[in-house]
């Protein structure tokens, strides 16, 4: 979604404004530079920006959160391979130039987080073809209409009710909680590791909500750490999404200013950024219903020990298919 929407109409706004779901608003980059063919184990042309260790982003000029999960090293010092799994925002503003780039990754599956009400809004994924899509919605918990009446309301003092006051962090809490209380939500975490751990090797995967930062986010923590990538590793990727989504979500605030919208529109920012603190409501609940990760693994998500080591041999180097 562009600004030029954001002032259309209230709801092309609104639409986006839910758990992960503010809008990926295009940052033109004179510099930026799309992404070139990846061999597997290869890292693709990239923006590699200081301080962001192994994560490479892919430049796109409507989405801002498209990432390679490949090269993070484990405990043992194995590496994630490049050109495997790829993690992103919403996929609907895509230009023909990004749909080429993606289709130069050689995607094969791309996979949906965003709810019914999101894809109404934000329209459908483009993408190149030959591309299965598959939608696995995960719940928000009605955050997302929540947040829609909020901002439909313009009216300040409503908002602040609503968001205001710490309410906004603990929606969000509440959502990362649910995706370890939620059957619905672990049964589609678990399909994309299963995608994963049984699908061709060299048939790369995309995995995206709308901003790419919290049920992408919590997907691409999980991933890493099933595979062995350390806690502080995968909690560094998770929190990138500030760093890739900072100026998107500048744009998106001082459009709903402009618009009339908002009188503060600060009042979103809980819920444009990822937090350590989020992360955390996520991982206690799973060590209190679980015990922690392997836990969570086996019995929250289902996934056997068979899975979990075709996981590890699919994405890590010198591991055996």
């Amino acid at each position: 979604m562009r600004a030029t929407h954001i002032r259309r109409t209230a709801g092309a706004v609104i639409s986006a404004v839910a758990l992960g779901t503010l809008p990926s608003l295009a940052v033109t980059d004179a510099t930026a530079q799309t992404a070139a063919t990846a061999r597997p184990d290869a890292a693709p042309a990239a923006d590699l920006r200081p301080g962001t260790g192994a994560a490479r982003h892919i430049a796109l000029q409507g989405a801002v959160n498209v990432r390679d999960l490949g090269g993070y090293r484990t405990e043992q010092g194995r590496q994630v391979r490049y050109g495997q799994v790829y993690r992103g925002d919403s996929l609907s503003e895509l230009t023909d130039s990004d749909v080429s780039a993606l289709a130069a990754l050689g995607l094969r599956t791309v996979v949906d987080f965003r709810v019914p009400l999101e894809v109404e809004h934000d329209g459908a994924d483009r993408l190149p073809d030959g591309v299965t899509l598959i939608s696995r919605s995960v719940n928000d918990l009605g955050l997302y209409a929540r947040t829609i009446e909020a901002i439909g309301s313009k009216d300040p003092v409503r908002q602040q009710e609503m968001l205001g006051d710490g309410n906004a962090e603990e929606l969000m809490r509440s959502i990362y909680r649910s995706f370890v209380t939620s059957p619905g939500n672990r049964s589609r975490f678990a399909a994309v590791l299963r995608d994963i751990a049984h699908r061709k090797q060299s048939a790369p995967l995309l995995y995206h909500c709308t901003s790419g930062k919290d049920r992408t986010g919590w997907m691409s923590f999980l991933l890493l750490r099933a595979v062995g990538v350390p806690s502080g590793t995968a909690t560094r990727d998770f929190l990138l999404s500030n760093d890739f989504r900072r100026e998107a979500d500048r744009r998106t605030r001082e459009g709903l200013r402009r618009a009339g919208l908002m009188d503060n529109p600060d009042l979103l920012v809980p819920l444009q950024e990822v937090r350590e603190d989020y992360l955390g409501a996520a991982l206690d609940q799973m060590d209190d219903d679980y015990g922690g990760l392997d836990g969570y693994l086996r019995e929250g998500l289902g996934l056997d020990t068979a899975t979990l080591a075709k996981l590890r041999a699919r994405l890590l180097r010198g591991g055996r298919a």
